[in-house]
């Protein structure tokens, strides 16, 4: 599993419906609207990193309303969440 996490800034006036349109991509699991430096953050979720690399260079560059992008490739996951999930097995 390859995951990443996709920072967006939208063309003026399209970032709800960029949103939209990111939601409905194969690959983007997750989009969230944000204030600050990007206007929106997307969770992408591939089988391998050739398909992560697909959809960042090929499926993304087709979502209408997209000025600039950049992508964090994630290494490691620190979840709390997860460590949780795991110990708490049997309780």
């Amino acid at each position: 599993m390859q995951n990443a996490v996709i920072l967006i800034n939208a063309e003026k006036g399209q970032i709800q419906a960029v949103a939209q349109r990111l939601a409905e991509v194969d690959g983007i699991s997750e989009v969230y609207s944000t204030c600050g430096r990007y206007d929106l953050v997307a969770i992408a979720r591939t089988r391998d990193f050739e398909s992560l690399a697909e959809l960042v260079t090929g499926r993304l560059m087709n979502v209408e309303g997209i000025r600039d992008t950049e992508t964090l490739n994630a290494m490691q996951v620190h979840s709390r969440h997860d460590l949780e999930t795991m110990f708490s097995v049997g309780l």
